[in-house]
């Protein structure tokens, strides 16, 4: 069978490589991908243009597409391809508005009644914008409506001091039309510990992945700005150390109320749904859907499938998802970055990468944004490539992990307290107060 997978970084390397043993694979991307390039034929191109990868697809007699990316997505790269009759792992553009229209989510959840729902409002008027926080007597999270690659969002208490910056940054979004849409949502800010859980969807029946926590800020601590993921972990028995099996099973049962909806208002959902939850006193609450795989959380579930990927795909477009099985083992992500990310005077330099020196103690691999050169892999100013491993529990995974890092040479970075038991402990005791 040939598989085309859709994307150039890390998580398109996490899937390429579950992939590579069992298909004829290929590859689309914006940049040559070290790892992937090594494991594909492939072509370098836009990813959003999307009759050209349409063409790729047809020249090659590809069977299924998979798409990583959101953009293209947004674009309607499964409209064109299944139009052509290439089969693909990936929703429709009416069904991906789940991701790409954050106004089209929350009235999912409004007129659906499905739970897990905040308090939130749409404005397109930033008078409207200051009016309202005048009256918000809670600290907020101000988003652009459409895609900001991860880095749009700002919180009150985190990024911004008061309700008073959020009306100037509200206005920004608005006036520069951020994300594509003239508009910003307002929510209420949610106190607990997020965590994601990713599920393999057929538009009728919904797989769940293991739990994972990602660690979105740039600095050790959670200080820094919001980045797309430094790192993230997850645990054995598919739970997390703050995450009890009733809260899993709550969020499990929102992300499968929203499939059904999503079937009534746009289409059949296909491909991967991503649930980016809070865990609150509550319990869980969903802050947004991707439509496609987590980067990094796609490094932490993809290597522990006991489940063929491609007999997935299979059953994904042919509507037949049944259960998927995963290795009973914990993960942990960290993320290589070049120094002083996301500002960084270091894009264009060269890094060196002991890939076999990794992979003999127990780690992998998956490039993200590098440049691939005569000279060897050149950084650019994003993230340049994730390190994982497994292992009995967290702990065990993040040593691993952390001495693999240690083979990656260059004025580069990353955050050495994702998956430690400090931390892991921290969210731990940060979750027992909030239920207390």
């Amino acid at each position: 069978m040939k598989v085309l997978v859709v994307g150039t970084g890390a998580r398109e390397h996490a899937i390429a490589d579950a992939l590579k043993d069992d298909v004829e694979l290929y590859c689309y991307m914006s940049k040559v991908n070290p790892g992937i390039s090594q494991i594909a034929k492939y072509k370098q191109g836009n990813e959003g243009e999307v009759e050209k990868v349409v063409e790729y697809a047809k020249e090659n007699e590809i069977d299924i597409v998979f798409i990583g990316p959101e953009a293209p997505l947004e674009k309607g790269i499964v409209d064109e391809l299944e139009k052509n009759g290439i089969k693909c792992v990936g929703p429709t553009k009416s069904a991906a508005r789940i991701e790409t229209d954050k106004s089209f989510m929350r009235k999912l959840f409004e007129d659906y009644e499905i739970e897990g729902s905040l308090v939130y409002k749409v404005f397109d008027n930033s008078g409207d914008v200051s009016k309202f926080l005048d009256e918000f007597d809670r600290d907020v999270v101000v988003k652009p409506v459409g895609l900001t690659g991860g880095k749009g969002v700002k919180i009150v208490g985190d990024h911004l001091k008061n309700n008073e910056e959020a009306k100037q940054y509200s206005c920004e979004v608005i006036d520069n039309v951020m994300g594509g849409f003239a508009q910003v949502i307002i929510e209420e800010r949610l106190i607990g510990e997020e965590f994601t859980i990713q599920a393999f969807c057929d538009g009728k029946n919904l797989a769940p992945m293991p739990a994972v926590q990602d660690h979105p800020h740039a600095f050790e601590g959670d200080n820094g700005a919001i980045t797309g993921g430094m790192g993230s972990y997850s645990d054995f028995g598919g739970l997390l150390p703050f995450l009890s099996q009733e809260n899993y099973d709550k969020a499990v049962t929102i992300m499968k109320n929203t499939l059904t909806a999503i079937a009534s208002e746009a289409e059949p959902y296909k491909g991967i749904l991503y649930g980016q939850f809070m865990l609150t006193s509550d319990g869980p609450r969903l802050i947004e859907y991707n439509a496609r795989f987590g980067d990094p959380e796609a490094m932490n579930v993809l290597p522990l499938l006991k489940t063929p990927l491609i007999d997935i795909c299979k059953s994904i477009v042919d509507g037949t998802l049944g259960t998927v099985e995963f290795i009973d083992k914990a993960s942990v992500c960290k993320y290589i970055v070049p120094d002083g990310y996301p500002e960084t005077q270091y894009a264009g330099e060269l890094i060196e990468v002991d890939e076999k020196s990794i992979e003999k103690i127990g780690a992998k691999v998956f490039y993200a944004a590098v440049g691939l050169e005569d000279d060897g892999i050149h950084l650019s100013s994003s993230r340049a490539l994730g390190i994982v491993a497994s292992g009995n529990n967290i702990s065990q995974a993040e040593k691993i992990v952390e001495m693999a890092c240690e083979f990656v040479k260059g004025n580069v970075y990353h955050r050495r307290d994702v998956g430690t038991e400090e931390l892991v402990n921290k969210r731990v005791e940060h979750m027992k107060e909030i239920l207390n």
